[in-house]
C-alpha cells in the first residue's frame, strides 16, 4: 500500500473491532484514499462500497474491493505482470516530467514507468486485469520514490530507496467482491444506501489530496496534462472545480453536517483530529442526530513532514516543530444498543470518552 498523508493504518484494526462487534454485513467507505479500511471490512466478510474523487483511489478499490481473489486467475496476471516487467524503458512524458523537470524518481525508473504504463494502455485496456496492473504498477513506483510520502514536494537528495529498481508484485487480492463509486462525498451520500455501517474519513483542514498525490493522478488519467510548479502538478488543481469543499474552512462545517445527516446507514463512524478546523464538541453536534455517540480518541504521531517542512529547498533550517503528537478521533453514532456493543471491547480504555 502507498504510502499515504491521514491514512488510518494504525487505526484498521479499531476499525475492524468496531465492525465485527456492530454485526454488519454492508459497509460505504465514503472517503476511501488507499482502500485500507474497505480492504479491512471486506476482509471480515463485509459487502464494501469504496468512494472517492481521486482517479487512483478508485483504481484502488477496483482492485481491492471489487475484484474477488476466488474469480481472479492468478497465474494470468502473473504473466502480464511478467510481461510488463521485461519491457525494456522508454522515456516519455513522465520521465520528462517527474524524473528530469522534477525529481521524484530517477531517471532510469522513470523510463519503465513510461513503458509499463503505455503498454497497460495498449494491451490490457478493458481487461479485468487493468486496475490490477495499474495498481501493481503504482505501488512499485511508491517504492522507489524520493519523496516523504506526499507529491507537494521531492527531496533535495536522493532517497536511497529511489536508486532500487522498479519491481512488480501481486496485489494481496481479497476474496469476496464490492462497489468502486468516484464521485463527490456530499453529492453521493445520499444515494449509495442503504449500509449498515458507514465510515467518513474526510480532509480536515486545506491539505487538498489532489495536490499531495498529482503525480498518481496523471499515472492514472495518463494524459499527460500541462503543469506548473517546481513539482510539476497538473495544470487541474488550479481548478476551482478540482476543490473539495472539506477544504475550504468556512464552508466544510456544513458540508460534513449535510453529509453526515444524509447518509442511509445504521451507525456512522467518523475520523477527525485535533488539528482540524471543527472542535470536538461541533463534531459531537453534528452527529448527535443520529442516535447516541461515543467519541474514541488515540494518541498519535504526526506526518514527518511536520518535521522536514521546517527546512528551506537548501536544507536549512528556517523554523521549530510546533509538536509532534496528536489526537485522533473516531465518532461511533447510531443505535445506543449497536453503539454500546461496539465500544464495549475499550471500556476501561483511556481511549473511551462518553458523551
Amino acid at each position: 500500500m502507498i504510502k499515504y498523508l491521514g491514512s488510518k493504518r494504525r487505526l484498521v484494526p479499531v476499525l475492524g473491532e468496531l465492525f465485527e462487534a456492530s454485526g454488519a454485513r454492508t459497509a460505504l467507505d465514503l472517503f476511501t484514499g488507499t482502500t485500507r479500511v474497505a480492504q479491512e471490512f471486506k476482509r471480515l466478510g463485509g459487502i464494501v462500497t469504496a468512494v472517492d474523487t481521486a482517479r487512483y483511489a478508485e483504481v484502488f478499490a477496483r482492485c481491492y474491493v471489487v475484484a474477488d481473489a476466488d474469480e481472479v486467475d492468478r497465474s494470468e496476471v502473473a504473466g502480464a505482470l511478467q510481461h510488463l516487467a521485461d519491457l525494456p524503458g522508454e522515456p516519455g512524458y513522465f520521465t520528462d516530467t517527474f524524473c528530469e523537470r522534477s525529481r521524484f524518481f530517477q531517471p532510469f525508473n522513470g523510463a519503465r514507468v513510461d513503458a509499463i504504463r503505455s503498454a497497460l494502455n495498449a494491451d490490457f485496456a478493458g481487461s479485468p486485469m487493468f486496475p490490477i496492473l495499474l495498481t501493481s504498477l503504482i505501488e512499485a513506483a511508491d517504492r522507489v520514490d524520493s519523496t516523504t510520502g506526499q507529491q507537494m514536494a521531492y527531496l533535495k537528495a536522493w532517497a536511497p530507496r529511489s536508486s532500487r529498481g522498479l519491481e512488480l508484485r501481486m496485489p494481496d487480492l481479497l476474496a469476496g467482491t464490492g462497489t468502486a463509486v468516484r464521485g463527490d462525498a456530499v453529492t453521493l451520500a445520499g444515494e449509495l444506501g442503504p449500509f449498515d455501517i458507514a465510515y467518513l474519513d474526510p480532509p480536515y483542514n486545506q491539505h487538498r489530496y489532489l495536490t499531495n498525490y498529482h503525480v498518481w493522478e496523471t499515472l492514472v488519467a495518463w494524459d499527460a496534462p500541462e503543469h506548473y510548479g517546481v513539482a510539476c502538478k497538473r495544470i487541474d488543481c488550479r481548478d476551482e472545480a478540482t476543490k473539495s469543499v472539506f477544504n475550504r474552512k468556512r464552508e466544510m462545517p456544513g458540508a460534513l453536517a449535510a453529509t453526515v445527516a444524509g447518509l442511509q446507514a445504521d451507525v456512522v463512524v467518523l475520523s477527525h483530529n485535533d488539528e482540524s478546523w471543527i472542535g470536538l464538541d461541533e463534531l459531537v453536534e453534528i452527529c448527535r442526530p443520529r442516535g447516541e455517540v461515543v467519541v474514541l480518541s488515540f494518541d498519535s504521531k504526526r506526518y514527518v513532514g511536520a518535521q522536514i517542512g521546517i527546512h528551506s529547498p537548501a536544507g536549512e533550517r528556517v523554523g521549530e516543530v510546533s509538536h509532534l503528537r496528536n489526537v485522533e478521533y473516531m465518532l461511533v453514532a447510531g443505535d445506543p444498543a449497536r453503539v454500546r456493543r461496539m465500544v464495549e471491547p475499550f471500556a476501561g480504555s483511556p481511549a473511551l470518552n462518553e458523551t
